[in-house]
């Protein structure tokens, strides 16, 4: 006989789904009301404005994609992106893999630039790529390297696209909420991000913003999108502004309940507060793991505060470890992905997993764990 499921309070350390706070798993129970409802309309504008407090930006097309990081970065791509085009892809991790698998699927090709796994990406590599492909028109980058928890300057790489008449795509899943992203400062021109990493909420939503040059783009395309579902002139009709909300898809209620609650949480915090909570827990963690005697897997001068990548000592299981993390202390941290599989954990103080009782429980199971 089936019955309920009641899962178990684990403490998320890991990669991403983060802790969520009682404040926005409380909201996902709130009654559920239609999609076009006049009151969920107001909702979503307020959403809106929250995103682009968030984002750091005014663009008018910042919304919550109706699905996962993923669909965040398949948006992006699938609208800026056609067939012959030329498109300068950053990688120094997973994610900019995802980035070229992309690129490819909507008929352009892939100019790669490649950095180490658990370095920044190279700003001169990137230009010497624009001096050779003269003819590139976009250039997409992540910004917080999930696999390998490694920050790349984006403010500069924004501005080598702009320099180069391209457009930029950054992926800013893990960096949303936990550092610095000014979108408008830094001239983003399509950005995407997660729901379940800094801004504490739970997965299933993507939040993203398009300049005015990125929306112009859209508006030009000699071909269509080859999305229905994430084709951003039929979503601005649903999202855009001063417009009558026209059906697109029925939007998850609920879970746009959760994140207006997160991000109310963020704005109530402050950017720059929630960033330096963030570096303070992140601070404390290195500290006490290097006491221990672990090393940290990347350097400390692009290192991200939210996700600490810790190399493995040898001789020791990585998957035992973990295990008995989740089974004895109820604590999860990620393995490592790709090229750092077996080499590195990632520890994620991320959002509502930012705290000082946390870092103090995973140093102590860590601790009592390796002895």
């Amino acid at each position: 006989m089936i019955s309920s499921f009641i899962p178990p309070h684990r403490i998320l350390m890991g990669p991403g789904p983060s802790d969520v706070s009682q404040r926005v798993l409380d909201a996902l129970a709130r009654p559920t009301i239609g999609h076009l409802d006049p009151m969920f309309v107001e909702l979503m504008d307020e959403i809106k404005g929250l995103l682009q407090y968030a984002f750091q930006t005014e663009n008018a097309l910042t919304l919550p994609i109706s699905a996962p990081g993923s669909a965040g970065m398949e948006a992006c791509f699938v609208n800026l992106i056609s067939p012959g085009d030329k498109v300068i892809v950053a990688q120094n991790g997973v994610f900019g893999g995802r980035m070229k698998e992309n690129v490819e699927r909507c008929g352009a090709t892939a100019i790669m630039v490649e950095d180490n796994w658990g370095e920044a990406v190279n700003v001169d590599k990137v230009a010497l790529a624009f001096e050779q492909n003269p003819d590139a028109n976009t250039l997409a980058f992540v910004h917080a390297e999930t696999s390998t928890g490694a920050l790349s300057d984006a403010q500069a790489l924004c501005a080598l696209a702009s320099e180069n008449n391209a457009l930029s795509i950054v992926d800013a899943v893990t960096s949303l909420g936990g550092v610095a992203l000014k979108v408008d400062e830094w001239g983003a021109d399509a950005v995407y991000s997660g729901t379940q990493k800094c801004l504490s909420c739970v997965p299933g939503i993507s939040p993203v913003t398009f300049s005015h040059r990125a929306v112009d783009h859209i508006q030009n395309r000699k071909t269509r999108v080859q999305s229905w579902f994430l084709d951003m002139q039929l979503v601005m009709g649903y999202w855009g502004a001063n417009t009558k909300r026209a059906y697109h898809h029925t939007a998850p209620v609920n879970n746009l309940y959760a994140l207006h609650e997160s991000l109310l949480m963020l704005q109530n915090e402050g950017l720059e507060q929630a960033h330096l909570r963030h570096k303070r827990n992140h601070e404390a963690l290195v500290t006490g793991l290097e006491a221990m005697g672990l090393s940290m897997a990347v350097a400390a001068d692009v290192r991200l505060p939210q996700l600490n990548a810790v190399n493995i000592p040898e001789g020791v299981d990585d998957a035992a470890v973990r295990a008995r993390l989740l089974n004895e202390f109820d604590l999860e941290i990620g393995a490592g992905l790709g090229a750092l599989a077996g080499k590195t954990w990632r520890i994620g103080l991320m959002g509502e997993s930012s705290c000082e009782k946390n870092v103090e429980t995973c140093l102590s199971a860590l601790k009592t764990v390796l002895a």
